[in-house]
């Protein structure tokens, strides 16, 4: 299967890169930290290449033993993954689901660093992230010239042209989902044409299309809202780079048209698959916008500052994101989150990651309905936009799958097509 290949060839080269990154950030540890710095790094890699052998050798996973918050949690799930094998030995990597070792080998990339003060804050994918976004500076540069022009008569705007630039924002944002590092093993993945030139050639590439549905969902909303009852919508993010400047022009365009009151972002509140957005990615992505010398990227930039500091724009993360379990289990675990979550009038769950742990990562049937895959997952209307990187796949109309496959074997796993699939939440 293909999470055989990606646990056999793409984990190890993530952690080869890894590897390499605190080597050649040596000089800067022994600068900042002195000899403490360079000691600490010693031991991360050893760590680090301890890890790398464990995986490619299908040693069994081993409990955490750092002092992490959610290091319990981890280690329960394990024993619940030992129940699991009823008695066919211990959990190893390759006998193991492959969401749970993909998080797993994250988790201890996560400790290497945080067992060892002082390069325990380094955000060992930083870079690629970075490059990412600077790669992508002129779909970065066309999509703020476009956004900031529709700004100037976006009042003016009646209802069925104001749907037509929601759907022209969802789809870029879809798409943006296509800059995944965790994909490519950390290899680049930039966005370097216009973003909103081939949206009409990418649409028959959209599985599902419930773009409608969030229409009716938004407009009614809009049209029901009172001073004491504002629209609030989240936005479960996926990348950082190109995929989230995408998402924050989105939801600028929710505020600007009065479609929502009110955006909260939820991101990883540790470095998690090569490029997922941190709050430092965030805060950084803002920055880089405000500061750039051109002039619509620092207005976006300045407006979106501007919202943060007026409170209709929050970012959150919590620990639940990063922790091995799907949403189905989410109430039980993590039941301050999933209450929050309730008080949404739209959940946007972005990319691949997400709509695994939607569906609980498994190989469902292609026509199994949506809701029946969320597994009593349901804290308000939800939207999954999602390139598709990993072959799970439900909700599609009987032989759509079929006919795919025929022409193209690889569909499920390419990131050539998306979806954008609803749920009500009833």
């Amino acid at each position: 299967s293909f999470a055989y290949f990606t646990v056999k060839d793409r984990l190890p080269q993530i952690l080869t890169k890894a590897i390499d990154t605190l080597h050649r950030h040596k000089n800067e540890f022994f600068e900042e930290h002195g000899e403490k710095g360079v000691e600490a790094e010693k031991r991360a890699i050893s760590f680090l290449s301890k890890l790398r052998n464990e995986l490619q050798t299908d040693k069994p996973v081993t409990p955490l033993e750092d002092e992490l918050a959610d290091a319990a949690l981890w280690n329960q799930h394990l024993d619940y993954q030992r129940h699991l094998a009823e008695g066919n030995g211990e959990p190893s990597w390759f006998q193991s689901p492959w969401l749970f070792v993909e998080c797993y080998m994250y988790r201890r990339i996560q400790a290497a660093l945080a067992q060892n003060p002082p390069i325990d804050s380094f955000d060992i994918f930083k870079e690629g992230k970075a490059q990412n976004f600077f790669e992508s500076q002129e779909a970065v540069i066309a999509l703020c010239t476009y956004f900031q022009e529709l700004l100037k008569n976006i009042k003016d705007l009646d209802e069925k042209q104001l749907q037509g630039e929601l759907f022209k924002l969802l789809q870029v944002s879809l798409w943006g989902n296509k800059c995944d590092l965790s994909f490519s093993a950390g290899e680049g993945t930039s966005q370097e044409s216009n973003p909103l030139q081939c949206l009409e050639d990418l649409v028959p590439y959209i599985l599902v299309n419930d773009m409608e549905q969030l229409w009716s969902l938004l407009i009614n909303a809009k049209k029901r809202r009172t001073d004491k009852c504002k629209v609030r919508v989240d936005i479960i993010l996926d990348n950082a780079g190109f995929e989230l400047v995408s998402d924050l022009v989105l939801a600028d365009f929710l505020l600007s048209s009065e479609l929502a009151d009110q955006v909260h972002f939820h991101g990883k509140s540790i470095p998690w698959y090569v490029s997922d957005t941190t709050k430092s990615d965030f805060n950084w992505t803002v920055k880089q916008l405000q500061s750039a010398n051109h002039m619509w990227m620092s207005r976006c930039g300045i407006n979106w500052e501007g919202n943060l500091k007026k409170g209709t724009w929050v970012y959150q993360d919590h620990m639940f994101w990063t922790l091995p379990h799907d949403y189905s289990s989410m109430a039980e675990v993590a039941p301050d989150l999933y209450a929050d979550l309730q008080k949404s009038n739209l959940l946007l769950f972005k990319g691949d990651l997400n709509y695994r742990k939607l569906t609980g990562d498994r190989k469902w049937e292609h026509t199994v309905p949506f809701h029946q895959a969320l597994s009593k997952f349901h804290p308000a209307p939800l939207c999954s936009l999602r390139t598709l990187k990993s072959d799970t796949q439900v909700g599609l109309k009987p032989g759509q799958s079929e006919q795919i496959q025929a022409s193209e074997p690889e569909w499920m796993i390419s990131g050539k097509y998306g979806i954008v699939q609803f749920d009500a939440a009833l």
